[in-house]
This record gives C-alpha cells, structure tokens and sequence, in this order.
C-alpha cells in the first residue's frame, strides 16, 4: 500500500459519508480494510475508485445486492459482464414501463383537472363542488388505476416479499 487513507480520507476524496464506507464494507462491495495499530481503517488507493464505480452503478439503479453478487463473482475469478449487462437491460424495461404509467397518469391528471375546471366553473361561489366525490363517481365501477398505487406506494406485489 503506497500511501493508506483513512476512512474520513476516502469520505472526503468519494463525496461519501464515513458510515456509508462501513456499511460498503460489511455489505463486501468494499474489501475488508486492515486496521492500523490504533484500529483505524486503512483503505488502498484502489478503494477510491471502487467507490466510485459503486455510486456510479447505484446511480444507474443497480442494487447493492446486486452489487454484491457482482463483486464476488468478480473476486472470485469470474467475469460477471453478460450478467452486468443483463441487468442493466431489465432496469431499462423497468424504467420505460414506469414511464409509460407516468404518462398515463399525466394524462389521466390532465383529464380530471379540465373536468374539475368545468365543473368549478358551474359551482357557484362558496358552495363546494366535490372534486374529490367526482373521482369516486369516475372510478366507482373499479376502475382503480393500479399504476397510480405502484408509483404512489410502491408495488404491492414488493412489499409482501420484504
């Protein structure tokens, strides 16, 4: 090790909190540091670029199980890359369907807002006009957008894994 850094070093040099270093290591994306004598961790000059290639593949979406997996195939003496690549094309499909629900719930917005719109501009002044009961009204027939709970809430289907 040419010149070992800290791990408020490493912090400062990766635009990342110490805590997320620790929580790097234990989750293995980042080698375990030796300790100085005091117990200080001691990360090589490599672990800047880990680092990086770790926000950088967070920012893209991968997980950091994902991640995980990923660097101990690599570790390991594998070439994780088909599977790299192969996970980043099903984050691509994720993403363009949440798109499409996003677009379907602007126009969907778009929609109730002109039909509030009239429908404010028959209510007289100071009596209410419903909005909120129209929407009941709309959807009675349970014509619940199902994309509005994925992208409000979360996916239902997730939560019951976790």
């Amino acid at each position: 090790m040419s010149c070992p850094l800290y791990t408020g070093e490493l912090a400062r040099l990766t635009n990342v909190s110490s805590d997320t270093l620790r929580y790097y290591e234990r989750r293995r994306l980042l080698p375990a540091a030796p300790r100085s004598e005091a117990g200080y961790r001691l990360f090589s000059e490599d672990a800047v670029k880990r680092v990086r290639l770790i926000r950088a593949a967070l920012a893209l979406g991968f997980s950091v199980t994902e991640l995980a997996e990923i660097f101990r195939e690599r570790n390991s003496g594998g070439a994780p890359c088909q599977k790299v690549r192969n996970l980043a094309a099903q984050k691509l499909t994720t993403l363009e369907e949440r798109l499409r629900d996003l677009q379907a719930w602007k126009r969907e917005l778009r929609r109730t807002l002109f039909q509030w719109d009239r429908l404010l501009s028959r209510t007289p002044k100071g009596k209410p006009a419903k909005l909120l009961e129209s929407l009941a009204a709309k959807h009675r027939k349970g014509a619940r957008r199902a994309f509005v709970t994925v992208l409000v809430r979360g996916n239902p289907k997730e939560e019951k894994k976790a």
